[in-house]
């Protein structure tokens, strides 16, 4: 086998195409992964991870790529960040609040999105549709523009009632969920919160939380061949040396004969590819 490239690993670069365009990243290395599908590839575990923030060598990551004192110390590692509705930035507690200011106090879009099923989710306006694809979403539509994370983590909270805000990867894997009247939902979303909604216009403005009505759903297809019918996962931790036949690529995972493996999960991890 011929070495494509080796480094510290990111979670891939997605490009929406029809279908969606990826490439790993390897350090400043790119390795388009869509003309890979077919073929016999082998992922290797170099044995070394460095923190993605200080570059300091951890036997362990956390919060995907992080060494254990920047994971204590970092506002991205904070709790919050699963939890944006408990962000505490107004009380004057943020770990960082330069880093608080530029990335969790601007534009966040609440929307809904098909992978395994139905849900809710939040991100802020520049990650899409980076953020449906990461979720191997096949439908999304923003339905909401809200001023800032914590208060898009409320109408997240709101929804909830309604419906789910989690991903099963696992039947994300097996195949595309059924298609979903995105628009019907979302409305009949609205209606059950209308109550909710407007108690929390009243207390940041109407001008914090704006409908988006000028958007269509949209539909996403990804590169993949053969679904697989029975999820086994790979882990680099305890088989350093993955190998197989490319089936496919969703979400950040990567679809073998030999099984799957998130890519998102190894980051900050030297890897090798080879083909």
């Amino acid at each position: 086998m011929t070495e494509l490239g080796r480094g510290a690993l990111s979670k891939m670069k997605v490009r929406l195409g029809d279908p969606v365009q990826y490439s790993f990243r390897l350090g400043k290395t790119e390795i388009p992964v869509n003309p890979l599908i077919g073929e016999k590839i082998r992922l290797e575990y170099l044995g070394d991870i460095h923190c993605i923030h200080c570059g300091r060598k951890t036997k362990k990551s956390f919060s995907q790529g992080y060494c254990y004192p920047c994971f204590t110390k970092l506002a991205q590692c904070d709790s919050c960040m699963m939890s944006p509705e408990k962000c505490h930035f107004e009380h004057g507690t943020c770990r960082e609040p330069e880093w608080g200011e530029s990335f969790c106090m601007t534009p966040h879009i609440v929307y809904l999105a098909n992978s395994s099923g139905l849900k809710v989710g939040i991100t802020r306006a520049n990650q899409i549709p980076t953020r449906w694809i990461d979720q191997g979403a096949h439908q999304a539509l923003a339905i909401l523009r809200v001023a800032t994370r914590q208060q898009s983590g409320l109408v997240e909270a709101l929804f909830r009632s309604q419906v789910g805000d989690r991903t099963n990867w696992r039947a994300m894997l097996k195949g595309e969920a059924q298609q979903e009247d995105l628009i019907a939902l979302r409305d009949r979303i609205l209606d059950a919160c209308a109550e909710g909604m407007q108690t929390l216009q009243e207390r940041f403005g109407l001008q914090a939380i704006q409908p988006i009505v000028d958007m269509e759903p949209l539909q996403i297809h990804y590169p993949v061949t053969v679904y697989p019918t029975k999820i086994v996962s790979h882990d680099l931790e305890k088989t350093p040396i993955v190998e197989g036949t490319l089936l496919g690529i969703k979400g950040q995972y990567l679809m073998f004969d030999t099984g799957v493996i998130n890519i998102r999960k190894y980051t900050a991890y030297q890897l090798a590819v080879h083909h």
